[in-house]
Protein backbone atom coordinates (compact mmCIF):
# COMPACT_ATOMS: atom_id res chain seq x y z
CA UNK A 1 0.00 0.00 0.00
CA UNK A 2 1.23 3.29 -1.06
CA UNK A 3 1.62 6.09 2.28
CA UNK A 4 -0.92 9.15 1.07
CA UNK A 5 -0.16 13.21 1.71
CA UNK A 6 -2.78 13.76 5.17
CA UNK A 7 -5.34 15.68 4.41
CA UNK A 8 -6.54 17.60 7.37
CA UNK A 9 -3.33 18.85 7.92
CA UNK A 10 -2.94 20.06 4.31
CA UNK A 11 -6.73 21.83 4.44
CA UNK A 12 -6.89 22.95 7.37
CA UNK A 13 -4.02 25.20 7.79
CA UNK A 14 -4.46 26.48 3.95
CA UNK A 15 -8.50 27.04 4.89
CA UNK A 16 -7.43 28.79 8.23
CA UNK A 17 -5.02 31.37 6.16
CA UNK A 18 -7.32 32.25 3.81
CA UNK A 19 -10.22 32.58 6.24
CA UNK A 20 -7.46 35.00 8.25
CA UNK A 21 -6.66 36.81 4.50
CA UNK A 22 -10.47 37.14 3.80
CA UNK A 23 -11.55 38.91 7.43
CA UNK A 24 -8.32 40.96 7.21
CA UNK A 25 -9.20 42.47 3.98
CA UNK A 26 -12.66 43.19 5.29
CA UNK A 27 -11.70 44.89 8.12
CA UNK A 28 -9.39 46.57 5.97
CA UNK A 29 -11.98 48.05 3.68
CA UNK A 30 -14.38 48.88 6.54
CA UNK A 31 -16.69 46.09 5.39
CA UNK A 32 -15.67 43.16 8.17
CA UNK A 33 -19.51 42.63 10.17
CA UNK A 34 -20.51 39.46 11.26
CA UNK A 35 -22.53 38.53 8.29
CA UNK A 36 -19.74 38.83 5.95
CA UNK A 37 -17.26 37.20 8.22
CA UNK A 38 -19.99 33.80 8.24
CA UNK A 39 -19.69 33.81 4.57
CA UNK A 40 -16.16 33.61 4.93
CA UNK A 41 -16.25 30.87 7.26
CA UNK A 42 -18.32 29.27 4.67
CA UNK A 43 -16.54 30.06 1.64
CA UNK A 44 -13.45 28.40 3.59
CA UNK A 45 -15.14 25.37 4.93
CA UNK A 46 -16.20 25.15 1.77
CA UNK A 47 -13.27 24.89 -0.50
CA UNK A 48 -11.21 22.69 1.70
CA UNK A 49 -14.54 19.95 1.70
CA UNK A 50 -14.47 20.42 -1.81
CA UNK A 51 -10.13 20.69 -2.20
CA UNK A 52 -10.29 17.60 0.28
CA UNK A 53 -12.73 15.17 -2.07
CA UNK A 54 -11.77 15.90 -5.33
CA UNK A 55 -7.77 16.21 -5.15
CA UNK A 56 -6.88 13.77 -2.77
CA UNK A 57 -5.59 10.67 -2.14
CA UNK A 58 -2.00 12.25 -3.33
CA UNK A 59 0.43 9.30 -2.50
CA UNK A 60 4.09 10.46 -1.70
CA UNK A 61 5.43 7.10 -3.22
CA UNK A 62 3.58 5.84 -5.75
CA UNK A 63 5.19 5.24 -8.82
CA UNK A 64 4.71 8.16 -11.42
CA UNK A 65 2.67 6.82 -14.09
CA UNK A 66 3.93 5.06 -17.40
CA UNK A 67 0.83 5.42 -19.31
CA UNK A 68 -0.47 8.06 -21.23
CA UNK A 69 -1.80 11.15 -19.92
CA UNK A 70 -5.48 10.45 -22.15
CA UNK A 71 -5.72 7.16 -20.16
CA UNK A 72 -6.64 9.63 -17.04
CA UNK A 73 -9.49 11.38 -19.42
CA UNK A 74 -12.73 10.98 -19.84
CA UNK A 75 -13.63 13.26 -22.92
CA UNK A 76 -16.84 11.72 -24.38
CA UNK A 77 -19.59 13.60 -22.64
CA UNK A 78 -22.51 11.04 -21.18
CA UNK A 79 -20.73 8.26 -22.05
CA UNK A 80 -20.51 5.42 -19.25
CA UNK A 81 -21.77 7.79 -16.43
CA UNK A 82 -23.65 7.39 -12.96
CA UNK A 83 -26.28 9.02 -12.02
CA UNK A 84 -25.66 9.60 -8.63
CA UNK A 85 -21.94 10.61 -10.39
CA UNK A 86 -23.89 13.78 -11.87
CA UNK A 87 -26.16 14.27 -8.94
CA UNK A 88 -23.40 14.45 -6.56
CA UNK A 89 -21.39 16.90 -9.12
CA UNK A 90 -24.61 18.89 -9.56
CA UNK A 91 -25.12 19.37 -5.49
CA UNK A 92 -21.15 20.16 -4.98
CA UNK A 93 -21.57 23.27 -6.70
CA UNK A 94 -24.48 24.80 -5.76
CA UNK A 95 -23.33 26.55 -2.71
CA UNK A 96 -20.38 27.86 -5.11
CA UNK A 97 -23.37 29.49 -6.77
CA UNK A 98 -24.90 30.57 -4.09
CA UNK A 99 -21.80 32.24 -3.19
CA UNK A 100 -20.94 34.19 -5.94
CA UNK A 101 -23.98 36.60 -5.60
CA UNK A 102 -22.50 37.11 -2.01
CA UNK A 103 -19.38 37.78 -2.91
CA UNK A 104 -19.01 39.69 -6.84
CA UNK A 105 -19.57 43.64 -6.52
CA UNK A 106 -21.55 42.87 -10.05
CA UNK A 107 -24.38 39.78 -9.76
CA UNK A 108 -24.63 38.13 -12.89
CA UNK A 109 -25.47 34.53 -14.50
CA UNK A 110 -22.67 35.59 -16.13
CA UNK A 111 -20.24 35.10 -13.53
CA UNK A 112 -22.07 32.04 -11.84
CA UNK A 113 -21.32 29.96 -15.06
CA UNK A 114 -18.12 31.61 -15.85
CA UNK A 115 -16.95 31.39 -11.89
CA UNK A 116 -18.65 27.56 -11.52
CA UNK A 117 -16.73 26.67 -14.62
CA UNK A 118 -13.27 28.02 -14.09
CA UNK A 119 -13.54 26.34 -10.78
CA UNK A 120 -14.40 22.88 -12.29
CA UNK A 121 -11.56 23.32 -14.77
CA UNK A 122 -9.11 23.95 -12.43
CA UNK A 123 -10.20 20.73 -10.49
CA UNK A 124 -10.13 18.82 -13.58
CA UNK A 125 -7.11 20.21 -14.46
CA UNK A 126 -5.59 19.41 -10.94
CA UNK A 127 -6.98 15.61 -10.84
CA UNK A 128 -4.88 14.88 -14.70
CA UNK A 129 -2.24 16.38 -12.94
CA UNK A 130 -2.09 14.32 -9.55
CA UNK A 131 -3.36 10.83 -11.68
CA UNK A 132 -0.17 11.12 -13.54
CA UNK A 133 2.11 12.47 -11.56
CA UNK A 134 1.00 11.36 -7.93
CA UNK A 135 -1.02 8.39 -8.74
CA UNK A 136 -3.86 10.02 -7.74
CA UNK A 137 -7.36 8.61 -7.54
CA UNK A 138 -9.62 10.72 -9.76
CA UNK A 139 -10.20 10.69 -13.37
CA UNK A 140 -10.41 14.23 -15.02
CA UNK A 141 -13.87 13.96 -16.58
CA UNK A 142 -15.73 16.50 -19.04
CA UNK A 143 -19.20 15.12 -17.28
CA UNK A 144 -17.71 16.40 -14.05
CA UNK A 145 -17.31 19.39 -15.57
CA UNK A 146 -20.53 19.65 -17.13
CA UNK A 147 -22.88 18.69 -14.14
CA UNK A 148 -20.31 21.44 -11.79
CA UNK A 149 -21.63 23.92 -14.16
CA UNK A 150 -24.93 23.18 -13.79
CA UNK A 151 -24.77 23.05 -10.04
CA UNK A 152 -23.29 26.34 -10.19
CA UNK A 153 -26.34 27.48 -12.54
CA UNK A 154 -28.84 26.02 -10.11
CA UNK A 155 -27.25 27.62 -6.90
CA UNK A 156 -27.15 31.27 -8.37
CA UNK A 157 -30.88 30.46 -9.57
CA UNK A 158 -31.43 29.76 -6.16
CA UNK A 159 -30.01 33.37 -5.16
CA UNK A 160 -32.12 35.24 -7.87
CA UNK A 161 -35.37 33.38 -6.44
CA UNK A 162 -34.40 34.51 -2.61
CA UNK A 163 -33.77 37.77 -3.83
CA UNK A 164 -37.24 38.10 -5.45
CA UNK A 165 -38.87 37.82 -1.91
CA UNK A 166 -38.57 40.60 -0.08
CA UNK A 167 -37.36 39.49 3.30
CA UNK A 168 -35.42 36.82 2.01
CA UNK A 169 -33.72 39.55 -0.39
CA UNK A 170 -33.29 41.62 2.76
CA UNK A 171 -30.98 39.35 4.65
CA UNK A 172 -29.02 38.05 1.68
CA UNK A 173 -27.87 41.73 1.22
CA UNK A 174 -26.61 41.87 5.13
CA UNK A 175 -24.15 38.82 4.37
CA UNK A 176 -23.19 40.41 0.59
CA UNK A 177 -19.73 41.57 0.56
CA UNK A 178 -20.71 44.75 -1.82
CA UNK A 179 -22.82 47.08 0.09
CA UNK A 180 -25.25 47.53 -2.68
CA UNK A 181 -28.69 44.85 -2.86
CA UNK A 182 -28.20 41.89 -5.32
CA UNK A 183 -30.12 42.39 -8.35
CA UNK A 184 -30.22 40.27 -11.53
CA UNK A 185 -30.18 41.69 -14.61
CA UNK A 186 -33.67 42.95 -16.21
CA UNK A 187 -32.63 40.72 -19.64
CA UNK A 188 -31.86 37.63 -17.84
CA UNK A 189 -34.72 37.87 -14.80
CA UNK A 190 -37.77 37.01 -15.54
CA UNK A 191 -39.20 38.92 -12.68
CA UNK A 192 -37.04 41.59 -11.49
CA UNK A 193 -36.91 43.36 -7.76
CA UNK A 194 -37.12 47.38 -8.28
Amino acid sequence: MFRQVPVLPVVVPLAAAVLAALLRSLRRSGRLSAPRAAVAVVLCVYVAGVVANTVFPVFLDKPVSTEPWSSHLALVPLADYDVADAVTNVVVFVPLGFLVPLLSARTSWRRAVATAAVVSLAIEVTQLVTAHLLGGGHVADVDDLLFNVLGGVLGCALFAALTRVPAAGALLDRFRWDDQPARFPKALSANPVK
